[in-house]
């Protein structure tokens, strides 16, 4: 099969199979939950442990990361080519994961807001890049304890490493569209921080979550 045959099949594949909503699967099989109708309304592992229990947003946010880590890493090993077509290539594949998640066909479009897919993708181009951003994510939630703040530097701070290990203007390019649209979809998040009143991490426990037909919709659910 041709090198571009290839291309274009796992292109298609990688929108479609990262347009699964896990986090919405998840939450309805563990606690009959409509994750979009709780918390923040968002399809992604931080609601999803807010919500659902800290042991389902670590398997959402690990199924996510998936979605960008394995189309990328299947390109890198099926496409050959010169090293700047393959690097292309590669990031294009992952940004075709990344727009599954976010703009999912199977759930209306509306999907999650891409972090951990996003990390998936640049984890399977530069690890060093991925450990850097990640470094600026843990530092920020440590100090201020928002997912949002720490997931929204990160994303801005990618194309930078990128730049720094010396990879392609085009992929630094593609890091950038990526880290906009993360910021983006994380607006809200955004209004919320200036406003006061983004919710911060915290450790708490899930009330109902063993119960075999769901929450008690009058107990407050919180997190393992």
């Amino acid at each position: 099969m041709e090198m571009w045959t290839v291309f274009t099949v796992l292109l298609v594949a990688t929108y479609f199979l990262a347009s699964i909503p896990f986090g919405l699967l998840i939450s309805r099989k563990v606690v009959r939950l409509d994750i979009t109708k709780a918390g923040s309304g968002n399809i992604g592992a931080a609601n999803v442990a807010h919500e659902v229990g800290l042991k389902w947003g670590i398997i959402t946010l690990l199924v996510d990361t998936l979605k960008g880590f394995i189309p990328v890493a299947l390109a890198h090993c099926l496409l050959r080519s010169s090293a700047e077509i393959h690097g292309v290539l590669k990031v294009v594949v992952g940004l075709s994961a990344l727009l599954g998640h976010q703009f999912p066909v199977y759930n209306r479009f509306k999907g999650g807001k891409g972090v951990a897919t996003c990390v998936g993708v640049f984890l399977a181009i530069s690890p060093l890049s991925c450990l850097f951003s990640g470094i600026i994510f843990f530092f920020l939630v440590s100090l201020w304890r928002y997912i949002s703040l720490g997931s929204i530097v990160a994303a801005l701070t990618m194309p930078i490493w990128l730049h720094l290990v010396g990879h392609s203007r085009f992929v630094i390019l593609i890091s950038l569209i990526v880290s906009l649209l993360i910021t983006l979809l994380h607006r809200e998040n955004i209004m919320r921080l200036i406003q006061g009143r983004e919710r911060r991490w915290q450790k708490r426990e899930l009330t109902a979550i063993d119960q075999p037909d769901g929450p008690d919709p009058h107990q407050s659910r919180t997190l393992l």
